[in-house]
C-alpha cells in the first residue's frame, strides 16, 4: 500500500513544477502529516524531493529528476498493460514479452520496491474460464492478436453455418468473454460496419500487407457491451408467464437474463397472499425455458404458454412415480 503511494507521489511531482502538502494529500487520500512522512521516505531513498516553506512553497523534484523505465520497446510497453491475464497473454503469443517488461520495470524500481511484482502475483489472479468448461485457445489467435496490434487489414475465412465465407476485415480489438476469444472489426464490404466473429470459427487468416487508420470514436469496452447486450436480447424470441415464491424471485436472475428478469420483475403486480409474483419474461425458447426454469424446482409454477405448462407437469408426475408420491 505504501510502496504504491510513494511512487504516485513521485509520479505527480515528475508531472507538475510543485504541488504543496495539501494538495498531495488530497490526490493520495492521506493527511498532510503522512505525506510529510513519505516525503521524508523518498528523500532518504535517494528521491530528490525538496520542501519549500511559506505561501508560494511546497514539494517538488530537484535538478528536473525523473524516474525512467528505460528499454522497453512498444510491443514490450503494450504487453505490460496486460501483465494481470497470464492466460490471455499466453494464448496470443505474447507471454515473452510481457516477461521481458516485468523485469525492465523492476530493475528500474527501487531495490525496497522490486518485489512488487511478485507481492501482487501472490495475491490477486484472473481465471477468465468458465467453470465446468475446459477452454481451447484458438489455432489462429495469434495471427489475429498480431493484426490487431497492428493495424493490419487480414483476409479471413469463417464458416458460417455450413458454408464458409472469406471477408477482408479491419480488426480493432479482441475480447475474451467466459473463456471465447471474439474478434471486433470494421468490414470495408459492408460500407464499414463493425461486426463480432469468434476466432474458434477462423478457417484462414491472412495478412494482407496493408495497414488502416483507426477511427478514433471507437471504444473498445463501449462497442462489446452494447453488441452483448444486443445479442443477448436478439435470441430471446419467446415469453412465458411464471409464478415465483419469495425464493424463486431470488433465483431467477441467476437462471435467465438478468436485466430481463429485472426488468420484468419492476413490471410485475404486488405478491399476493401467499407471497408469490406473477411475472411475463422473455426466452430463447420453449425447449430453452423447459430446462432453465426446471433448476428452480417448486419455486416456480408456469401458467403459459399451455404447452410448456404441461411439460412441467408431465415432469412432476414423472418424479411422483419415481419418489413413490
Amino acid at each position: 500500500m505504501r510502496a504504491a503511494r510513494l511512487i504516485k507521489m513521485v509520479l505527480l511531482l515528475q508531472s507538475r513544477p510543485s504541488m504543496t502538502a495539501a494538495e498531495l494529500a488530497e490526490e493520495l487520500e492521506v493527511s498532510e502529516r503522512t505525506v510529510t512522512r513519505d516525503a521524508q521516505a523518498l528523500s532518504e531513498a535517494g528521491v530528490p524531493v525538496y520542501a519549500e516553506r511559506g505561501r508560494a512553497g511546497g514539494y517538488r523534484l530537484i535538478g528536473g529528476y525523473r524516474t525512467r523505465l528505460t528499454g522497453l520497446h512498444r510491443g514490450e510497453a503494450e504487453a505490460l498493460f496486460l501483465s494481470g491475464l497470464p492466460g490471455a497473454l499466453r494464448e496470443m503469443g505474447l507471454e515473452d514479452a510481457a516477461s521481458a517488461a516485468r523485469l525492465k520495470v523492476s530493475a528500474a524500481l527501487l531495490p525496497s520496491l522490486r518485489d512488487a511484482s511478485r507481492s501482487a502475483a501472490q495475491r490477486f489472479h484472473l481465471d477468465a474460464p468458465t467453470w465446468w468448461s475446459e477452454p481451447k485457445t484458438p489455432e489462429l489467435l495469434p495471427a489475429v492478436a498480431d493484426a490487431v496490434w497492428d493495424d493490419r487489414r487480414v483476409v479471413a475465412r469463417y464458416r458460417k453455418g455450413e458454408a464458409e465465407v472469406e471477408r477482408e476485415l479491419e480488426p480493432y480489438g479482441l475480447v475474451l468473454k467466459a473463456g471465447v476469444w471474439y474478434l471486433c472489426a470494421r468490414v470495408p464490404q459492408a460500407s464499414g460496419a463493425f461486426r463480432v466473429y469468434r476466432i474458434d470459427r477462423f478457417t484462414a487468416v491472412e495478412p494482407t500487407g496493408d495497414r488502416f487508420d483507426r477511427d478514433a470514436g471507437f471504444g473498445l469496452p463501449e462497442f462489446w457491451e452494447e453488441r452483448a447486450a444486443q445479442f443477448a436480447r436478439a435470441i430471446l424470441r419467446a415469453e412465458v408467464v411464471v409464478r415465483l415464491s419469495p425464493d424463486g424471485v431470488r433465483v431467477l436472475p441467476h437462471v435467465l437474463d438478468r436485466l430481463s428478469v429485472r426488468e420484468a420483475l419492476a413490471r410485475a403486480a404486488a405478491p399476493d397472499a401467499e407471497g408469490w409474483v406473477t411475472v411475463t419474461v422473455p426466452v430463447e425458447s420453449e425447449e430453452v425455458a423447459h430446462s432453465q426454469l426446471a433448476s428452480l424446482g417448486p419455486e416456480v409454477e408456469v401458467l403459459a404458454p399451455e404447452s410448456l405448462r404441461a411439460r412441467f407437469a408431465a415432469d412432476a408426475q414423472r418424479l411422483g412415480r419415481l419418489y413413490g408420491t
